[in-house]
């Protein structure tokens, strides 16, 4: 991450002669893994080490690519590897450091550097030819750790932590990931806690929320309490009232995975939000079970369209190659020229699929805030790109989303309790399977950030925090496939049956992680100062939740046309006859919808009559509430603090944090003012203004970050 921690252990000093060592259980090649047994080591990491984990090896180092570079120690272990600087201390309340350390899984490239020209790049399983002076571990979140080693006899230190690293991650499983992370934390106190936000694992946590969302005409079905309908499915989930629990079963084994239509949102001004699988067009259902179909689509709508997720964005093997070539870009050896870069960046794909993204969610947020009716949103597996858009959708109409408590619950509702793949689509081992879609939301979430900074309540540094949390196994949240994965897991669900859900396997058995911690614990591994850093300090006030406008919309929702059914593809709406594909062959009329929006370069041309939105809304402004970004060039740009972490002199110059770093930021332009500006004579001196006068400093500042501003625009809005 891009700061450091606080803490009370783990103080580790300056070692130069090399310790008394003693053999330990692990080895590596072949031979047995010396373990250090300093008393002032041990006890420092006996301190700060989880429940399970058992120290490799180490080796003093000095930490490279900072400013300052620090000296401290390497270390690594069963379970991830540390840098310690020295007089750094670690706290027993954040067990995990944000900042210093890097989970075994989340080591993507080792590399051993030896002279200026001896470079060896270390793979599983791999045998160290050299000594090296230096180790780069590339971790999968774009952050770097570039250590150097001390010379004077500690070589062989070197030598072994270095192929520690080597055989920790050879020996790297799914039940050795989790080794150890029932953190020190969770187990104090034997009674319930309770956790930051609704986990949605009960029917109250269910019940809470269909109430805030005021969907009255929905209710909590208990149809899925004991997984027998779908695995990859939540417990619970809201259908309509009127349909019965044993209609809701029947109509579910029409859709692929048994992934029926359930409610997603319920929009304030009358509209719901519906997602589901795919059609299961070899079944053969009667017309009673079409009926319950058809009900649940329609909600209780007469307006009903269905929304193809898939069309026009990117396939999973595209979303995952765009980030291997996005990986490879930002990688500071990367052999792209320097003029090349922007072009490399555009043949990634990575920039147009964000585009692409929040076009159409900006598309169903029309289609939600327009008309009183029911939006479908189908996907084949509906684990993947409808939890994408779902959310985006939430965030464009919903300011109460856009809060830190509302966006953690969003992520928790769509994503974690909707059975959303993430060991598959993050560690998958099979090419096809793996493709951080959830990394390609936070990206989407960062460039709505960007344009409507006064709207969100939590800051850049809360989306880098849960996006270097994918990466980090120590609960639950990110480790499995399903609920009911993570409720095997931690023994909850034991006695309950199954269905199988075909093409995601089966959890791994143990129970070392705690249940009942989530990634949004964030206190395991941010301190209290650093969580501060998630709120975001320009957001206005005025667009908390209980400031916008009210639960009705009359000024701007009109009810749907009557008995209307339409698929919503390629930018275009298109009448069906019906919406179940086992009635007679549907005719598809293609009508044009000059309604739906097309993000200008300004937002006060997006309420326009040349831009088609709503006629009923006239040139009165976009209704309270509602987000529509602009998709257009440099409009959509490079999320430079995440992806360009392994490359320090590229982060000069952005914004900083934190009035320490504002202050440490303005003496670097100043440093840079003193060395730019040409020596004067005294008598020139005195007729210019006060170099120390802070308003001349700050019009000086301002010009140079606008020039660089301007350079950065014409760039490609880097």
């Amino acid at each position: 991450m891009w700061w450091g921690g606080r803490g009370q252990s783990f103080n580790i000093a300056p070692q130069k002669e090399e310790p008394e060592m003693r053999l330990g259980p692990k080895s590596v090649q072949g031979n047995r893994m010396p373990e250090p047994r300093s008393r002032q080591l041990g006890s420092c990491l006996a301190s700060g080490c989880l429940p399970g984990e058992q120290i490799l090896a180490w080796a003093p180092g000095l930490r490279k690519g900072l400013e300052p570079e620090l000296s401290g120690t390497l270390i690594c272990t069963n379970f991830r590897v540390t840098f310690q600087p020295y007089g750094w201390q670690r706290s027993q309340d954040t067990p995990l450091s944000s900042e210093y350390d890097f989970a075994l899984v989340n080591i993507g490239r080792l590399e051993a550097v030896s002279g200026l020209s001896r470079v060896q790049l270390l793979r599983p399983g791999s045998q160290l030819k050299f000594i090296p002076e230096e180790i780069l571990i590339h971790g999968q979140d774009f952050r770097l750790l570039r250590v150097g080693f001390e010379a004077g006899g500690l070589e062989p230190q070197a030598f072994q932590v270095t192929m520690a690293i080597v055989q920790a991650r050879a020996q790297s499983s799914h039940t050795q990931q989790c080794a150890g992370a029932a953190l020190s934390k969770a187990g104090q106190g034997s009674g319930s806690r309770k956790p930051p936000i609704p986990l949605l694992e009960t029917f109250e946590d269910w019940e809470i929320e269909r109430k805030n969302q005021g969907a009255k005409g929905w209710r909590v079905s208990t149809v899925n309490e004991r997984f027998d309908v779908a695995t990859s499915l939540p417990r619970y989930f809201w259908v309509p009232s009127r349909i019965l629990d044993s209609e809701v079963r029947r109509a579910f084994g029409h859709f692929r995975q048994g992934r029926g239509p359930r409610l997603s949102w319920h929009h304030p001004g009358g509209s719901d939000l519906l997602r589901c699988g795919g059609f299961y067009t070899a079944s053969d259902p009667n017309k009673e079970d079409i009926r319950a179909v058809e009900s649940m689509l329609q909600a209780g709508h007469s307006d009903v369209v269905l929304v193809d997720t898939m069309d026009e964005l990117p396939s999973l093997a595209d979303i995952q190659l765009a980030h291997m070539k996005l990986r490879a870009l930002c990688l500071p050896d990367s052999s792209v020229a320097e003029d090349k870069w922007l072009s490399a960046l555009e043949g990634t794909r990575w920039l147009d699929y964000v585009r692409s993204c929040l076009r159409k969610a900006s598309d169903i947020s029309v289609l939600m805030t327009s008309r009183v009716r029911s939006v479908v949103l189908q996907e084949r597996s509906d684990r993947d790109l409808n939890g994408l858009l779902s959310s985006l959708v939430q965030l464009l109409s919903a300011p109460e989303a856009r809060t830190l408590f509302g966006f953690q619950s969003l992520v928790q509702r769509e994503w974690v309790a909707a059975g959303h793949p993430f060991l598959t689509r993050l560690r998958g081992t099979g090419a096809a399977e793996k493709a951080p879609v959830f990394l390609l939301f936070l990206d989407c979430v960062w460039q709505l950030l960007q344009q409507f900074p006064a709207e969100f309540e939590f800051s850049e540094f809360f989306l880098l925090a849960l996006h270097d949390s994918v990466r980090v196994p120590d609960t639950l949240t990110f480790l499995r496939n399903t609920p009911w994965e993570r409720g095997k897991q931690s023994g909850q669900f034991n006695s309950f049956t199954q269905v199988y859900t075909p093409g995601y396997s089966q959890p791994p058995n143990g129970n070392s992680v705690n249940g009942q911690l989530s990634v949004w614990d964030w206190n395991l591994r941010y301190s209290n100062e650093q969580i501060l850093q998630f709120h975001n300090p320009g957001y206005d006030l005025e667009h908390c939740p209980d400031s916008w406008f009210p639960r009705q919309q009359s000024n701007f929702m009109v009810p749907g046309l009557p008995s209307s059914v339409w698929l919503f593809s390629r930018g275009a709406l298109t009448p069906l006859n019906q919406l179940c594909p086992w009635r007679d062959t549907p005719s598809l009329l293609a009508v044009s919808s000059r309604w739906l929006p097309r993000p200008a370069i300004s937002s006060e041309s997006l309420a326009d009559q040349e831009w088609g939105l709503p006629s009923h809304w006239g040139a009165c402004p976009l209704p309270p509430g509602l987000l529509l970004p602009g998709c257009l060039g440099p409009q959509i740009r490079l999320w430079r603090r995440c992806y360009l972490r392994g490359r320090p002199e590229v982060q000069l110059g952005l914004l900083a944090p934190t009035i320490s770093d504002l202050q440490s930021e303005l003496s670097r332009l100043q440093e840079l003012l003193r060395k730019w500006t040409p020596r004067i004579s005294p008598e020139d001196h005195s007729k210019k203004r006060d170099p120390n006068s802070i308003l001349s400093q700050t019009v000086e500042i301002a010009s140079i970050l606008k020039g660089k501003a301007e350079r950065d625009l014409k760039e490609g809005g880097l």
